[in-house]
């Protein structure tokens, strides 16, 4: 059975459109289930400018359904896989608003920190997303939130998650690695697993601050002595020290 965005007996009119090509100005005409079309004129291959790749950035039979992907929607597909992974732990959360805003805020440090590392985002978000998603479980089973049972409880549930969005095998195995040891690292560690140790260790940082807050020379001495990497340090200057 087809996907009935893509069975012609439901197209209405507009579904075979022309656009000009970006390279030479040229028409070029697109069947709206086109994924690409090479211009006649000066053979320049360019993406359906119409076509909502939506489902394709998450969806594990996208090739099977539309074609081989173009390489614009298979970068678009592992960007978009951090936004089902946060809607995902929201739903797993429920109404635990807590865990939900500190998952959050250490993936939006995450992503800052990876940005500055030139780490793999996909990963890095993923990851921090989940990084506590075995706390309940270690709650029910052990009445604690002891590092060690999140680290135990966490990467069944992560990889449940995951590999329902139809995520990359590798990048499920590295995550799953992640969230199963993001209180302890390795001596030798990869630069994504620092980017999300750094982030929550930021988000630690500062929920303990609401709680009982230390000297700014306390924070400094953290800051220093904690952290993993040198863009980890300047996040966190500036989001504990307001520097």
């Amino acid at each position: 059975m087809k996907c009935p965005g893509q069975d012609t007996q439901y197209w209405k009119p507009g579904a075979i459109f022309e656009v000009k090509c970006p390279n030479c100005g040229q028409t070029v005409e697109f069947f709206k289930d086109d994924t690409s079309r090479k211009c006649g004129h000066c053979g320049h291959r360019f993406i359906n400018p119409s076509m909502d790749f939506g489902c394709a950035a998450y969806c594990q039979y996208a090739e099977q359904c539309i074609g081989t992907l173009p390489k614009e929607a298979l970068a678009q597909k592992e960007d978009m896989l951090k936004d089902r992974v946060a809607i995902e732990m929201k739903r797993y959360f429920k109404t635990d608003f807590k865990r939900i805003g500190h998952a959050s805020r250490v993936a939006r440090y995450a992503e800052r920190i990876g940005k500055l590392e030139g780490g793999n985002l996909a990963v890095i978000l993923a990851a921090a997303y989940l990084h506590d998603i075995g706390i309940h479980e270690a709650e029910r089973k052990y009445q604690s939130t002891a590092a060690r049972y999140q680290e135990t409880e966490g990467p069944p549930i992560a990889r449940s998650i995951l590999e329902k969005l139809g995520a990359k095998p590798e990048l499920i195995d590295e995550v799953c690695d992640i969230v199963g040891r993001h209180h302890h690292p390795r001596e030798t560690e990869t630069l994504n697993f620092k980017a999300v140790y750094d982030a929550d260790l930021i988000a630690n940082v500062e929920d303990n601050q609401k709680e009982s807050p230390s000297t700014a020379d306390r924070i400094m001495s953290i800051i220093e002595k904690s952290f993993l990497t040198e863009n980890g340090r300047k996040v966190a200057r500036e989001t504990l020290l307001k520097q």
